[in-house]
């Protein structure tokens, strides 16, 4: 079935790429500065590594339930408004978190939090409808950067303050306060609205997401990709931190933190692939992504005692799923601007689906089986990836909708009107 074109009408205002990819940074790396800090987290609050660990998976899921409950709402509330209220909940649970006194009030705070750090997922659909057709990979890929450049500095930073302060909980504090700024700087720099005012209820809204699935083959295959790619990154990020304690390498929680610094080349290398999508396709952007990624992970479990071999593992993860995304995201924003974010929704909430299932078999494979066999199971999923890629290649099938721009016997004389997408209510 062909997807329906985003509507372009003139944007109200044009598309602030540097503050949307900012404002992303600081949001997403709520997710993943705790991942460099789990060993110490274990030995603050005397609980084991294995325990400590479950807090990588909890942000995930959390993530997942925000995006399936919260990002749908882009289509239609008031941007500015939703905006300043994922704010300012994040920011408070991540005082929380701060301030936790045992694992479970911490597992507690990183699920609330990461249910609210949503707002990298409101940004991207709206940078991709005001770019319009023309200039969708690129923009949808410049604010993929600042995404990765927050998810792999995020690390760096938190090990940092870390190893500083003598305490995890700084790291935590560090993260309130960033993303407090942003409460006052980026909801008056946003449209009002990504889509008509709604008519369609809040239960409306997420009874049409298993519709929109069902009715692109676009948002199918770049589902799996996501839950694939995503499902091996987070395997990698979460077992790296006790891998990089344990002997012989018995590196602290600063040096876990700066595998996000050197995977910088990584991150800013990935901003070309929105321009490649958008001039050589989304399936070869995909392809070419999760060969590297395998090559990443297959440099890690041959060399795991080398740092070199880690760190150069780690950019070629790095470059090769976040370019994999930015392709992926490319995919599903054609299919239309009323639905933007729903089909954000659906596609993100795979990714972070098949993310938290990668953090939570990397856990236990790490602590029963060791590093090889963690890293063997994410290179199966990026496995499963290039399989999902071989066989999008083929054509759809042919649908059996009656087309609206046909009549009988030949081609309707005058022009198509504009359809609405399918699972639009």
């Amino acid at each position: 079935m062909e997807p329906s074109p985003l509507a372009s009408p003139a944007p109200a205002r044009p598309v602030n790429v540097p503050l949307f990819a900012l404002a992303g940074a600081v949001t997403v790396a709520n997710l993943y500065f705790p991942q460099p800090l789990l060993a110490a987290v274990a030995r603050g609050l005397e609980v084991s590594e294995r325990t400590a660990g479950l807090i990588a998976p909890a942000a995930q899921v959390g993530y997942a339930l925000g995006i399936m409950l919260l990002v749908p709402l882009a289509d239609t509330a008031r941007l500015r408004r939703l905006t300043s209220v994922l704010l300012a909940l994040t920011s408070a649970a991540l005082l929380v978190a701060a301030a936790a006194p045992d694992v479970v009030t911490l597992a507690v705070a990183t699920l609330a939090l990461s249910t609210t750090t949503v707002l990298p997922q409101i940004l991207t659909p709206v940078a991709a409808v005001l770019a319009g057709p023309g200039r969708r990979g690129r923009v949808v890929g410049l604010v993929g950067l600042g995404l990765t450049l927050g998810s792999a500095l995020s690390r760096t930073v938190s090990g940092a303050v870390t190893d500083a302060t003598g305490s995890w909980r700084a790291a935590y504090v560090v993260a309130a306060a960033a993303t407090a700024v942003l409460l006052f700087v980026l909801p008056r720099r946003l449209p009002d609205r990504l889509g008509s005012r709604g008519r369609t209820s809040y239960a409306g809204l997420l009874a049409g997401l298993p519709r929109l699935l069902a009715a692109h083959r676009e948002l199918r295959v770049s589902a799996l990709l996501g839950a694939c790619a995503f499902a091996a990154f987070s395997v990698f990020w979460t077992v790296l931190a006790f891998h990089l304690a344990a002997p012989p390498l018995g590196y602290g929680p600063g040096v876990a933190g700066l595998f996000g610094l050197l995977t910088l080349p990584a991150a800013l290398l990935s901003a070309t692939a929105g321009p490649l999508a958008d001039r050589y396709g989304t399936g070869a952007v995909n392809a070419v992504g999760l060969v590297c990624a395998g090559l990443g992970l297959g440099l890690a479990v041959l060399a795991p005692s080398s740092p070199v071999a880690l760190a150069a593992g780690a950019n070629l993860l790095v470059v090769g799923v976040s370019s994999s995304q930015v392709a992926a995201q490319a995919r599903i924003f054609a299919i239309g601007q009323e639905v933007a974010a729903r089909v954000n929704t659906v596609f993100m909430l795979a990714t972070f689906g098949g993310g938290a299932l990668g953090s939570l078999a990397g856990s236990w494979l790490y602590a029963v089986h060791g590093w090889s066999a963690a890293l063997l199971a994410a290179g199966a999923c990026v496995a499963g990836g290039l399989l999902v890629v071989a066989g999008s290649a083929r054509p759809a099938a042919p649908s059996c909708a009656p087309d609206g721009t046909r009549e009988a016997g030949g081609i309707h004389p005058h022009a198509a009107p504009e359809r609405t997408p399918q699972g639009e209510t």
